[in-house]
């Protein structure tokens, strides 16, 4: 975290002035040539630190350079924090409760309880490993092994990790894979077996992120009647603005879909409370569906029947 720890000297600098390699490097548990080296990294950035030697010598900043102490606002440091704390609530090593832990105390209350963000997915601590392994993969650019299960089918993959994100409500990898000979988005939590692999691999351009209608092109547009009992449903996973409200109380959905299977999956899922009218070729195959599971239903037959 090369990164943080610069961030970090140079805000214990600010604070008190002066200080040792050695009390960085305990502080920053890193050895004294790595804030030797870090030291440099500041310099070449712009920022003019000298060191000097023998008794009440350290690293300070050079005097006559001026540094504004108060570029963060305490509405920033709120900021960073809750920041920190969602990393947090992921994190399988506390990295980053003991990075807030090494701010300033004024720091670490700073707007504590305005802003709460947990992106821990409901899979909860098997989800932790995955991410930290997967980090770093991404860090050191070492190869990724697993097994991936998708639609089409299961499938083992090798991968050359670039990016983890948080993105519609779940965890990705952004990767080369191997297999496919392009840069593909992995769900993590569909991952099994993850290797990372002794292999490394070389910097590839990695291009931006695909946009959502890339990521889930929306083919099909849809009209379902809804009855009111679901309203909360509706709002809560396509908004207010998708449905009108018919005389009858009931809802007229309209919204679009990347293909036929996600459309009759999700309209199944509402049960009796969901009629879907549009497409009329999708409303035929909804109900040879209906009535392949109403024909599975009326055998008689116990789970337990030998």
């Amino acid at each position: 975290m090369a990164v943080e720890r610069l961030i970090g000297i140079l805000t214990v600098l600010l604070r008190q002035d002066r200080a040792t390699a050695a009390e960085l490097a305990e502080r920053f548990e890193v050895s004294v040539r790595t804030i030797q080296r870090d030291v440099e990294r500041l310099c070449l950035a712009g920022i003019p630190l000298q060191t000097t030697t023998g008794r009440g010598g350290g690293i300070a900043i050079m005097e006559g350079f001026s540094v504004d102490r108060t570029v963060l606002t305490s509405q920033d440091r709120a900021a960073i924090l809750a920041g920190l704390r969602s990393l947090d609530s992921v994190s399988g090593t506390g990295y980053y409760r003991q990075l807030i832990e090494r701010m300033p105390q004024s720091a670490q209350t700073a707007g504590d309880d305005c802003v709460v963000i947990d992106l821990a997915s409901w899979y909860g601590p098997l989800l932790a490993p995955v991410l930290e392994q997967l980090k770093t993969a991404c860090v050191e650019r070492k190869a990724a092994a697993f097994r991936y299960c998708a639609p089409g089918g299961d499938s083992k993959r090798v991968v050359e990790p670039c990016r983890l994100l948080f993105r519609w409500s779940s965890w990705y990898l952004w990767a080369w894979c191997r297999e496919r000979r392009d840069f593909r988005l992995f769900k993590l939590n569909r991952m099994a077996g993850l290797t990372v692999l002794d292999e490394t691999f070389s910097p590839r351009a990695v291009p931006e992120l695909p946009p959502v209608h890339l990521t889930f092109p929306e083919n099909v547009e849809a009209v379902v009647r809804f009855d009111a009992a679901v309203r909360w449903r509706i709002v809560d996973e396509y908004g207010w603005e998708s449905f009108s409200e018919e005389p009858d109380g009931s809802l007229l959905f309209r919204g679009k879909f990347p293909g036929k299977d996600e459309l009759l999956r999700w309209t199944l899922t509402f049960g009796e409370h969901a009629e879907l009218l549009e497409p009329a070729a999708l409303r035929e195959d909804m109900g040879r569906m209906l009535k392949n599971l109403l024909e599975k239903y009326d055998r008689q037959m116990s789970y337990y029947e030998e």
